[in-house]
């Protein structure tokens, strides 16, 4: 695409990656705004970020260099350089300069390009500027991964909620994904287009954590030498992510309560009373219930932050979407650390999915990491490079049967592994039975014949 003599054209070349999206992050980038500034001062032309058409084979292979100068049939030059991410060409960044540019001009305009395409396969790879990035589609929840009862039963629930303002608690052992859960909330919510705010309550002590979210005054303590807004005042019209509420002091309970109800807030060591419109989503992985009834959780915040509950399965209630969490987090390897996607051998993976995952789905990322670090070269990862805690899992050994007959002793060896099974399973008779190789039909006979009692499932599961 030529710009017409003397302007200067700039153009975002797309390869992998969705080019508006490219084109969104680049026209915010600092370094845009500065060649603009530039061109305008030096040679009266303004650049303009515009799609380009989507450069040859030949063009993008010469953008294997750090940079290039492409020669356009009709003499003219334009300045490319790659947009890389994982060592992998995404797309480029194509200056065409005016006319009236000289060799130290070029030069100049060159090392601008190359900062532009290095800045922008930055923003792409760590998706670290959250007003760069438009929202995800609507309705799509393409960070929760997994296709199991549960997670379509929780994504059913999101559909509800994202269109309401009501405050959320969010529910779930550590490392399930709870902050996942309160973005998707958000960003698919009409205030997307605002601030989505994170606070772990846990991180600071009292003190502290009230300045955070609340904000100072100049002077209200020692070291505080300038005014600070708090996180609340910057989460306006926006969502406020609290994680760990739980672990919230008796006096900011009363303060959190307060601008809920009320949306009102006093900073610390100010009179002035502020107002503010933010949405409230609250997490932890604490039983609240009993907090209050020890009198450790104030039961008013408690129904305020309760409205809305959701409880995040933990990864053992969704062994199902293991292979899937297990290819997730391999493509996001291959394509941040560039080089070959690994793949698991078939032993390694009934390893994993056997494992209980204590530390659920960031348990199995940094499982997944260590493996790929450890296969060096290898294309296929074995079980033999899993940690020892997972591949050396001890196994209880079958108890010593006592009975007075053959009949005796078969039953009570069957009713012991029927158990087993199903505290494996918290008690799912589907997936038991279909370990036992038994119909659902007759393991329930059986459990009603031995008097078995089911282990107790998570909050919020439907019964098997």
């Amino acid at each position: 695409m030529r710009g017409p003599a003397g302007v200067a054209s700039t153009g975002v070349a797309s390869r992998g990656v969705d080019g508006a999206t490219l084109l969104r992050i680049a026209e915010q980038l600092h370094v845009v705004r500065q060649m603009q500034r530039l061109l305008e001062r030096r040679f009266s032309a303004r650049a303009q970020v515009r799609a380009l058409a989507q450069l040859d084979a030949e063009a993008l292979a010469r953008l294997a260099s750090s940079r290039a100068r492409l020669e356009d049939p009709d003499d003219t030059t334009r300045l490319a350089s790659p947009v890389l991410l994982g060592g992998r060409i995404i797309g480029a960044v194509v200056l065409r300069p005016p006319v009236s540019a000289d060799a130290r001009d070029l030069d100049l305009l060159a090392d601008l390009v190359e900062v532009l395409a290095e800045e922008l396969g930055l923003a792409v790879a760590e998706r670290q500027v959250d007003a760069l990035i438009v929202a995800p589609t609507r309705y799509r929840y393409d960070d929760l991964i997994g296709h199991s009862e549960p997670m379509r039963s929780l994504t059913r629930l999101l559909d509800k909620v994202i269109d309401s303002d009501s405050t959320v608690l969010v529910q779930g052992e550590n490392g399930t994904g709870k902050e996942l859960i309160a973005r998707a909330i958000h960003y698919n919510s009409a205030r997307a287009t605002h601030r989505f705010v994170v606070q772990n309550c846990s991180a600071f002590n009292d003190n502290l954590l009230d300045s955070e979210l609340f904000g100072h005054k100049k002077g209200s303590f020692t070291g505080a030498i300038l005014d600070k807004p708090g996180l609340f005042e910057l989460a306006d019209r926006g969502t406020f992510f609290l994680d760990e509420i739980g672990d919230m002091s008796p006096a900011l309970q009363v303060k959190l309560l307060r601008v809920i109800q009320e949306g009102t807030f006093t900073a610390v060591g100010d009179t002035a009373v502020s107002k503010v419109d933010v949405r409230i989503i609250a997490a932890t992985h604490r039983d609240l219930r009993r907090m209050v009834t020890r009198g450790e959780f104030r039961e008013d915040l408690f129904y305020r932050v309760n409205v809305i509950n959701l409880v995040v399965p933990a990864l053992r209630e969704r062994e199902d979407d293991i292979p899937l969490l297990v290819d997730h987090f391999l493509d996001k390897i291959a394509r941040v650390r560039g080089g070959r996607r690994r793949r698991l051998s078939r032993a390694c993976m009934e390893r994993l999915i056997a494992h209980d995952w204590p530390g659920n789905v960031r348990e199995l990322e940094n499982e997944i990491e260590r493996l790929v670090v450890l296969s060096g070269e290898a294309r296929v990862i074995g079980e033999e490079l899993i940690s020892p805690r997972i591949l050396h899992r001890v196994v209880p050994p079958a108890p010593v049967v006592e009975a007075a007959s053959l009949k005796e002793a078969r039953a009570r060896v069957e009713s012991a592994l029927i158990l087993q099974v199903l505290t494996r399973h918290r008690g799912n008779k589907t997936r038991a039975a279909a370990e036992l190789g038994m119909s659902r039909r007759n393991l329930i006979r059986k459990v009603v014949r031995y008097r078995l009692e089911a282990p107790a499932r998570g909050p919020g599961r439907r019964k098997a």
